[in-house]
């Protein structure tokens, strides 16, 4: 790594992976171990700040993975806003020619909302209002800037014991040249029990509508303490939501261009739809009408995220002067085909403005 050509570093092991870092970080406990990396808890000696150092091995063995890392690096250092996780250091351990690992510290936060959600802890409808509203700001912000998160679940939302909460994971996220762009992205993005109808049909263009969907199922998951809808499958899934919602009408079904996915539809057996006021009893009138305008089949129909923050159910927490947008814009939609040269200078340029 330049710096630490530069600078005195310390070597120390995480469930067994060595971590190669800055001396001023001292160790304290492992956090976590996923597909794309390993998670450590430190201190910076310099400041006395507690982080999260995310260890990212063999970064350039899968093209797609590589691409994840680079985006959310691009992302996290253009984006400063209190409810998305802040990157604050990025390091290299060799040179740029042959680094295969790259170190990212984030700002410490204590849990993130699936524990919270799966724990004991009791949620008071001010926790719930407050989670929404930060989520919905966070977005809204993010959205400002062109960019789509396409992957949001209550494991990518981080909680720190005063409640605060910050938007976090963002290898999956793209640019949309504005709302119903008609871009061409994949369908195989959001973890599936928080994916669109959009994109459980195939549609081949979404926008940020996505993104309101998937808080809709959040919201609900809040409420219910379990996913509204676990679905074993995509078929599944897209099942589960029209028994939940109700048999789509002919116009809500204008916005899929895919004739299979339209004669699944129209296959399935009628169904009427939930009570809304059964399935979440006792919750306040005004969170089940946003949640209703959040939860809406076709994407044309559904509640923006500028929208649902002027709902009356926000009117006690929003401000709009304090939740101004972006002035702006990023693209992140870099060329899947780029070589690994090329990824090794991105990388390199973004690691350097950290120096």
């Amino acid at each position: 790594m330049m710096r630490l050509n530069k600078k005195k570093n310390s070597s120390f092991r995480v469930e067994g992976s060595l971590f190669e870092i800055d001396a001023k970080y001292e160790p304290i406990d492992y956090i976590g171990k996923g597909s794309y990396g390993i998670v450590c808890s430190c201190i910076n000696k310099d400041n006395n700040q507690k982080v999260a150092i995310k260890k990212t091995i063999d970064v350039f063995s899968s093209q797609e993975d590589a691409l994840r890392n680079l985006r959310e690096l691009i992302i996290l250092r253009n984006i400063r806003h209190h409810n998305v996780v802040q990157l604050k250091d990025v390091m290299i351990t060799s040179s740029k020619s042959t680094f295969k690992e790259v170190y990212a510290v984030y700002e410490f936060m204590d849990s993130d909302l699936h524990r919270i959600i799966q724990s004991p802890q009791p949620l008071s409808p001010y926790h719930c209002q407050y989670f929404m509203f930060q989520l919905l700001e966070g977005l809204k912000y993010l959205h400002s800037t062109n960019i789509i998160h396409r992957d949001l679940k209550p494991a990518n939302l981080l909680i720190n014991a005063n409640c605060d909460m910050k938007i976090c994971d963002f290898g999956l996220a793209r640019t949309t040249r504005g709302d119903h762009s008609g871009e061409f992205m994949t369908e195989y993005v959001v973890t599936r029990w928080y994916r669109a109808p959009e994109l459980l049909v195939c549609s081949n263009s979404y926008d940020k509508s996505i993104d309101v969907w998937s808080v809709g199922c959040i919201f609900a998951e809040i409420l219910l303490r379990r996913p509204l809808f676990p679905g074993q499958n995509p078929l599944d899934q897209l099942k589960r939501v029209i028994d939940f919602l109700g048999t789509p009408t002919e116009s809500d079904l204008d916005f899929i261009n895919n004739s299979k996915a339209i004669k699944f539809i129209k296959g399935l057996p009628y169904a009427k739809g939930v009570c809304w006021k059964a399935m979440f009893p006792g919750v306040d009138s005004l969170a089940l009408d946003l949640l209703q305008r959040m939860l809406v089949f076709n994407p044309r129909k559904r509640i923006t995220i500028a929208e649902a923050l002027q709902h009356p159910y926000m009117s006690d927490l929003y401000e709009p002067e304090e939740c101004p947008r972006s002035q702006t814009t990023l693209d992140v939609d870099i060329d899947a085909y780029v070589g690994e040269t090329k990824l090794r200078d991105m990388f390199w340029r973004e690691m350097s403005f950290y120096n």
